[in-house]
């Protein structure tokens, strides 16, 4: 049977077991796969479904994203198939292909991609200041944040998943966490100074909210 769900339409197979209670997860395959004994009529699981549809959009949704980034590969703003080729010497990228031999090769070369991508862009935007403090760039994956200025230490780090998005959209964290040199807080005098060097900044702000 299929179900709606937040707008998908999801394939729900339903396994009989012994089991006492009812088990619902998502597979790979992006169809939801329910586990119960035969006392469950079909009636009795859409029921359980409906009663849970939040906590079940929030599963389902993690698994698409799963899945999305086990197949495909973002960078700098463009989607990429991944085509896994043991004859590959290095990365290829070709129209919405990228090959790669493995995915230890795909790993150095986001890492390298990286490191090379975000001290340009760096530097390229520290060009717009009259005078910054001699700072080194550091990289870390963070969950809710796109950079951080560490005044202490003259240190500026961005998210690693920041290789995902759009040049203009680094370029916009450069030059937020630029700032910060100049005004420590977000005060109106930090964002003007922000606007002098990206007019759009609330469009990128916008922009990076997005998934």
């Amino acid at each position: 049977m299929q179900i709606e769900l937040g707008g998908y339409l999801i394939d729900v197979e339903i396994e009989y077991k012994s089991n006492k209670n009812l088990y619902i997860r998502v597979n790979d395959d992006l169809k939801m796969h329910v586990t119960c004994n035969r006392l469950y009529t079909k009636n009795h699981i859409l029921d359980v479904i409906t009663k849970n549809q939040k906590k079940l959009l929030k599963m389902y949704e993690s698994k698409l994203k799963e899945v999305d980034n086990n197949n495909f590969y973002y960078y700098l703003g463009d989607k990429y198939t991944i085509i896994y080729d043991e004859s590959i010497k290095q990365p290829i990228i070709d129209g919405d292909l990228i090959f790669v031999k493995n995915e230890k090769m795909l790993d150095k070369f986001t890492k390298d991609k990286i490191i090379s991508v975000f001290q340009e862009r760096l530097d390229k935007c520290a060009l717009t200041f009259d005078s910054l403090p001699k700072y080194t760039l550091r990289v870390r994956k963070m969950s809710t944040r796109w950079g951080v200025n560490n005044r202490g230490n003259n240190t500026i780090t961005l998210n690693t998943e920041l290789i995902k998005k759009d040049v203009t959209l680094i370029d916009y964290v450069c030059i937020h966490e630029l700032c910060h040199f100049l005004q420590a807080n977000h005060s109106p005098k930090f964002w003007a100074e922000v606007e002098k060097r990206y007019p759009y900044y609330k469009q990128a702000r916008k922009m990076l909210r997005e998934v």
